[in-house]
């Protein structure tokens, strides 16, 4: 779960971040907000998680709780935009970045991020084991750079030379930047939804997955946290906003150009992870479509040694791969949340939904702070759609308009199927 949240937004979102809401104390507060809101969803989604310990995660809850067809166009938003630009466009941060070590060109980076998801997509397809090994070590090898390039930088950078200096201000510059950034940082927070995708594999899912939630939020909070204020004590606000490698840049205040090189390394080991945690988590959810008879019939097949979803395995490198083209960080950081957002919302109203319709129903864990937890990602979540709808109309629209698209596809699925 860390592993798929700690990918690129943490080097890159900080600068959009800086550039929209402005003042020190207010660029703290919008990643604080944004990671207890996240956390309030991740405490309620456990519950489903454990009364549904099911491959497919927020697709099997969606089913569940209105029916298929809100479950597909669900699982039809990811598999037309949420999946292969993500993966694609986290590849192409992995080889632009391993381009700081090797010339590759555009075409070289293009080929490595191919090469990268084809060799990755191998693996998962071998062995859950063998994946979820690899990602173990490689997450807890990037916390742990990304530990010591935050304590280096409180160590040894030049405080007079960052954004602390004097009172720290908590008020943005405006506070619908503020909600179109929050946006942006719950797109550096996305992940967390996706582990519930594995229920089904998963030892003892009652007891696990939400040690698994809490946990893992309240770490990558930490984090992000403490990455953003070492940020600030080396560079001031305005640098930080004009920089497209804010990381790189503040290694260099403080180590100088070889600082640059390793941040690269740091970033190339963070989106490296977030690939193979993708390609763990989101082939099961094209899985238990196609077990519904919603997608192609072959991609509900499992090997017969390995025991792994395969065909689901290669049909998600294939989406990443063919999405290789696209590149535009910011807005596909929006559409990625506004497009899959509304369907967070339905999935959380639904454990409230769930405990009155079926009271009776085993949970072997509810909610703590029942019903305030859930209500406060419920009005955080809505009111950020309703902002970027005044600040962003067109691209939130295109996020509706493509869920609606859904519809006829669903019930030609539908009457195929029969």
């Amino acid at each position: 779960m860390i592993g798929l949240i700690i990918g690129s937004g943490i080097f890159r979102v900080p600068s959009s971040i800086a550039g929209q809401v402005e003042g020190v104390g207010a660029i703290g507060l919008i990643w604080v907000l944004g990671g207890l809101v996240a956390l309030c969803g991740a405490l309620t989604m456990a519950e489903l998680s454990c009364m549904f310990p099911q491959a497919g995660g927020e697709y099997v809850f969606l089913r569940e709780g209105y029916g298929l067809l809100p479950a597909f166009l669900y699982g039809w938003t990811r598999l037309l935009l949420l999946v292969p630009t993500s993966l694609g466009a986290i590849s192409l941060i992995f080889a632009s970045y391993l381009g700081t070590f090797l010339e590759l060109g555009a075409t070289g980076e293009r080929a490595v991020a191919a090469s990268l998801i084809v060799l990755l997509a191998a693996l998962n397809y071998r062995s859950l084991r063998w994946s979820a090994a690899l990602e173990n070590i490689v997450t807890l090898a990037k916390v742990l750079a990304l530990a010591a390039v935050v304590a280096a930088a409180f160590a040894w950078g030049d405080r007079a030379g960052g954004a602390f200096v004097g009172l720290p201000s908590f008020a943005p510059a405006s506070w619908t930047a503020f909600g179109l950034a929050f946006v942006t940082v719950m797109w550096a927070y996305s992940g967390w939804q996706s582990v519930a995708a594995l229920g089904g594999e998963i030892r003892d899912p009652g007891r696990t997955v939400p040690r698994v939630l809490l946990g893992g939020m309240v770490l990558v909070i930490l984090i992000y946290a403490a990455t953003n204020a070492a940020y600030l004590y080396v560079l001031p606000i305005a640098e930080m906003a004009a920089s497209s490698m804010v990381a790189a840049d503040a290694a260099t205040r403080v180590f100088g150009t070889p600082g640059a090189r390793v941040v690269a390394a740091l970033v190339a080991l963070a989106t490296f992870g977030a690939v193979q945690a993708s390609l763990m988590f989101n082939p099961r959810i094209f899985y238990a479509m196609a077990t519904d008879g919603v997608l192609f019939a072959p991609i509900a097949r499992v090997h017969r040694q390995f025991l792994t979803p395969h065909i689901a395995t290669l049909f998600t490198a294939a989406l990443g791969i063919g999405y290789l083209s696209l590149r535009s960080f910011e807005q596909l950081a929006q559409a990625f949340v506004l497009g899959i957002w509304p369907f967070h919302i339905l999935t959380i109203w639904a454990v409230i939904r769930l405990r009155r319709s079926q009271p009776g129903r085993a949970r072997p864990y509810r909610t703590p702070g029942y019903p305030v937890v859930p209500a406060i990602f419920l009005i955080a979540s809505g009111a950020m759609i309703l902002n970027a709808l005044v600040r962003e109309p067109w691209l939130t629209l295109f996020g509706f308009g493509l869920i609606v698209a859904g519809v006829p596809f669903y019930f030609l699925a539908r009457r195929t199927r029969r």
